[in-house]
């Protein structure tokens, strides 16, 4: 039974005696009601106590099932009702703080490729879903597809993006022969392929399965209360213990224990949770549960992905470089004017640069997209090639190539220079991971597919340290296992599909959610709305914030009742005046808890 179901039902059961007692004067129905209501509850804390102590956890229910039952062995029954309520209640916040259950298995699938375009012997396509293909099976994938299954190109060729797969944000270019993956998307020529795995045994898939295993195996944390429980317990016992001995009153025992009751544990902690993960949100920040904050604030690793991440994951033009006689703004023209009906990604970053500065297009006739090469089109009776270095030029080997994505532009055989691109950094990244050290997170990692020459400059260029370069997402599973566990707990940020599984094996996974693909943002334990990495740092500052008022919250609520439980052992406060106290101390926890949600931001 669901918490909040057993709160409703106490709550009216709690209503029916009193209507009994008070409006009928019933006192010993009423008492049998809630008699029997308490020793069944606290049976079954019984039960979820014995079950907590299996799984080597411990918590404050010990304290709470012998409160119940001492009021209940003394007749005090109507403080044992006020006990339940609070502490039930207590529960059903809690459960409200951790209610949203991860969903990434749900969103790898969705986003999985549904169907295939399978090639018959008379040359004709008929669409099928791709759990039917089968090995040997010829496909044709289309410009913008997805590629449905892992094969090998037989005709044609294409750029294919792998982002999602690999992490790498150039496109891959894929001829005849060449291996492509489920899951990746191709970019401006449609291609044929032959499948070679099973759409179970296929890339994508793979994915789904590393969710799979990691979401099995999630990480234990124990709960801020739980730390208090033990020595707070003892010291309840102990006090409860004397004073018994001492009055010789077993109704004393009882007194005592109700003032001990661990509502500000069992309330404070999640109230301050509640607060801090709704003070998240108003920063554009998505914490799913509540012990995530926990461990957000007591990190001390945190690595990142690149591209998409610590980059924007988009290319924008880098350099432009002529050759003698030709001008930046005319290199610039020629590219763009032939380039202005193409849907290549390359294409597109350029013209969004040449729109900035203003420059007009060239006419141009005879517009001719060459796949996975390049453009071709008139100028003035003149032959204007933009793209490859082989397409544009006849001698490409004399060329001195740049080590990024580069188009190369000639004009009727003349080499013009060429125009590269890459991926830019985030210009928040640097700052990101100066905030994350004066966190005390100071372990910081670069964990992606690209190459270890990129990675290490734009590592060098943030301030990571540790780089791990032309990792596949199994590989970043390992690197994050293999982190030292006095480094723990670990935050994994990234924003791809190849990042889910990373996201879901950390301790806390943290998705760039504004722009990222839906499977790594139900992968994560936090999602950040904005695409902002400095959201990052927020969410720990918050974190931090959070906990330390939960702490706070719980150890007034733990001073309070040692207060009042040493004077409740004289034998001044009856067990239902103890339980009202008990209401001034929640209300007090309570408040101090929702500080969370009203710190003013720094």
């Amino acid at each position: 039974m669901k918490h909040s179901t057993k709160l409703s039902l106490i709550i009216l059961i709690a209503l029916s005696a009193a209507v009994l007692e008070f409006g009928f004067k019933a006192t010993l129905s009423a008492q049998i009601i809630v008699t029997l209501t308490g020793t069944l509850m606290a049976l079954s804390m019984l039960v979820e106590m014995i079950k907590t102590l299996r799984a080597g956890n411990y918590g404050v229910d010990l304290l709470a099932i012998t409160a119940v039952a001492a009021t209940l062995a003394v007749g005090q029954y109507w403080a044992s009702m006020i006990v339940l309520i609070m502490l039930v209640g207590g529960e059903s916040l809690e459960d409200y703080a951790a209610k949203k259950a991860h969903t990434e298995l749900k969103a790898l699938l969705d986003n999985s490729p549904q169907t295939a375009h399978k090639l018959t012997k008379d040359g004709e396509t008929s669409d099928i879903s791709v759990e039917e293909a089968q090995i040997g099976d010829k496909l044709l994938v289309r410009p913008g597809e997805t590629v449905p299954v892992d094969g090998h190109i037989i005709s044609g060729s294409s750029l294919f993006d792998e982002a999602s797969l690999t992490g790498e944000s150039r496109p891959v270019q894929k001829d005849q022969g060449d291996t492509i993956y489920s899951g990746s998307i191709n970019g401006d020529g449609a291609i044929t392929m032959e499948v070679d795995k099973l759409a179970k045994d296929s890339q994508y898939q793979r994915l789904v399965q590393l969710v799979k295993e990691a979401d099995s195996t999630p990480a234990d944390f124990v709960r801020l209360a739980d730390r208090y429980a033990v020595p707070f317990t003892a010291i309840a016992f102990v006090i409860a213990g004397i004073a018994w001995f001492l009055s010789k009153d077993p109704v004393r025992f009882a007194e005592v224990l109700v003032v001990a009751s661990p509502c500000p544990l069992i309330l404070a902690a999640p109230v301050a949770i509640v607060s801090g993960m709704s003070r998240s949100s108003r920063n554009g920040i998505v914490v799913k549960t509540g012990n995530v904050l926990e461990k957000l604030a007591s990190a001390k690793t945190a690595a990142f992905d690149k591209t998409g991440t610590i980059t924007s994951g988009r290319l924008f033009v880098d350099k432009i470089v002529p050759t003698s006689g030709t001008t930046k703004e005319e290199l610039l023209q020629y590219a763009a004017s032939a380039e202005r009906s193409s849907g290549h990604v390359l294409a597109r970053s350029l013209l969004a640069y040449t729109s900035k500065q203003a420059l007009k297009p060239l006419t141009v006739t005879e517009l001719t997209e060459v796949t996975g090469n390049g453009v071709s089109a008139k100028l003035n009776e003149q032959t204007l090639k933009v793209g490859k270095a082989a397409f544009v030029v006849s001698e490409p080997q004399k060329l001195t190539l740049p080590n990024q994505t580069s188009i190369f532009v000639s004009l009727d055989g003349k080499y013009l220079g060429y125009i590269s691109f890459i991926d830019k950094l985030r210009p928040e990244a640097a700052e990101t991971m100066q905030t994350l050290k004066r966190h005390g997170i100071k372990n910081l990692l670069m964990l992606t597919g690209d190459q270890p020459q990129i990675a290490q400059k734009i590592a060098q260029a943030v301030g990571i340290t540790t780089v791990k370069a032309k990792l596949l997402p199994e590989e970043k599973i390992q690197a994050l296992k293999d982190v030292p566990k006095a480094e723990h707990p670990v935050i994994m940020v990234g924003d791809g599909v190849n990042d889910a599984p990373s996201l879901a094996v950390a301790d806390v996974g943290i998705a760039m959610g504004a722009h990222g693909a839906t499977a790594a943002s139900e992968s994560a334990d936090v999602v950040i709305l904005k695409d902002d990495l400095l959201k990052v740092a927020k969410a720990v500052e918050i974190a931090q914030d959070t906990m330390k008022i939960a702490r706070q919250a719980v150890l007034i609520g733990i001073f309070i009742c040692i207060f009042l439980m040493l004077v409740a052992s004289t034998g001044v406060i009856p067990a239902i005046i103890g339980a009202l106290f008990q209401e001034v101390i929640d209300t007090v926890s309570i408040l101090w808890g929702l500080r969370a949600r009203f710190s003013k931001e720094k």
